[in-house]
C-alpha cells in the first residue's frame, strides 16, 4: 500500500537530475575524457558541458524508459481512443495526469536514492561514481518487480555476452538488458488493461448500432448515440477515481 508523505518537490527535483546528470557521465566520460574547451581564456571541462547537453536531451526518453510513465500514458490514450473522444481531455492533460502519477508511484524509489545516495554524496561522504552505483540499485530493483521472467530471459538469451547468459542474480544484470525487458514488459501489460478497457465501451456500440439498424435509422452514425451513454456509465461508476487506483495497484513494490 503507498502512502504519500509531504515532499519537497524541489529535493525530489534534484535527486533525478543528480542520477541522470551522472548516469548520462558515466557514460560519456570514455569519449569526452581528453577533450577541453577555452572559453574566453577561461579552461572549462567539456566533459561536464557535454554531459549537461545530454542530460537535457536525454531527460524524456529516461523518463520514460525508467518509470511507470509508460503503462500510464499508454492506459490514459486508449481509454480516451475507447470512449470515442477525439479532443477531451487534450494530450496535454494526459501527460500531465501521466507525470504526476509516475512521481506518486516513484516516491518510495526517490526516497530510497536521496537515502542511500543523494545525501551522502551532498554531504561528500561518497565519491560521484558510488552514488552512481548507490543510486541504481533502488532504480533497477523497482524496474525488475515489474519485469516478466519471459522478457527478461528473451534479452539474457539475445545477449552476446556468455557472463550475462549464465547470470543467476537478476540484481547483478546491467541496465542494458534490464530496461529494454522492463519496457517489454511494460507495453505488455499497458495493453492488456487498454483491451479490458474497450470491451464495457465495445459493447455499448454494439447494442447501440444493433437498436439502430432493428429501427431502419442507418443514416444515422452510432457514435452520436452510444458516446453519452458511455460517457454516463463511465461517470456513474467513478471511471477516474477506479481507474487510477487500479493503476497505481498494478505496479509491484
Amino acid at each position: 500500500m503507498i502512502t504519500m508523505k509531504n515532499k519537497n518537490y524541489k529535493q525530489i527535483i534534484k535527486i533525478l537530475f543528480s542520477l541522470l546528470f551522472f548516469i548520462t557521465l558515466n557514460e560519456s566520460y570514455a569519449f569526452a575524457e581528453t577533450v577541453n574547451m577555452d572559453i574566453n581564456g577561461n579552461s572549462a571541462d567539456t566533459l561536464e558541458i557535454l554531459a549537461l547537453l545530454t542530460v537535457i536531451s536525454l531527460l524524456p526518453s529516461i523518463l520514460i524508459m525508467m518509470t511507470s510513465f509508460t503503462r500510464i500514458i499508454i492506459v490514459l490514450s486508449l481509454l480516451k481512443s475507447a470512449l470515442g473522444l477525439q479532443q477531451t481531455p487534450p494530450n496535454q492533460v494526459l501527460v500531465g495526469i501521466a507525470i504526476f502519477l509516475t512521481l506518486f508511484i516513484m516516491s518510495p524509489v526517490l526516497e530510497d536514492i536521496n537515502t542511500v545516495a543523494y545525501e551522502p554524496y551532498k554531504n561528500e561522504q561518497i565519491t560521484q561514481q558510488e552514488f552512481l552505483d548507490k543510486a541504481s540499485v533502488p532504480l533497477k530493483e523497482f524496474m525488475l518487480k515489474q519485469t516478466g521472467k519471459d522478457e527478461l530471459q528473451m534479452f539474457m538469451d539475445m545477449s552476446k555476452d556468455e557472463e550475462i547468459k549464465n547470470n543467476t542474480n537478476i540484481q547483478e544484470l546491467p541496465l542494458t538488458i534490464v530496461v529494454p525487458s522492463f519496457l517489454t514488459s511494460e507495453l505488455r501489460r499497458a495493453f492488456i488493461i487498454g483491451f479490458l478497457l474497450y470491451i464495457p465501451f465495445l459493447i455499448i456500440d454494439m447494442i447501440v448500432s444493433s437498436v439502430l439498424m432493428s429501427m431502419g435509422m442507418m443514416m444515422l452514425p452510432p457514435v452520436m448515440i452510444s458516446m453519452p451513454f458511455k460517457l454516463l456509465m463511465f461517470v456513474v461508476v467513478d471511471g477516474w477515481s477506479l481507474l487510477f487506483r487500479t493503476l497505481i495497484t498494478t505496479f509491484n513494490f
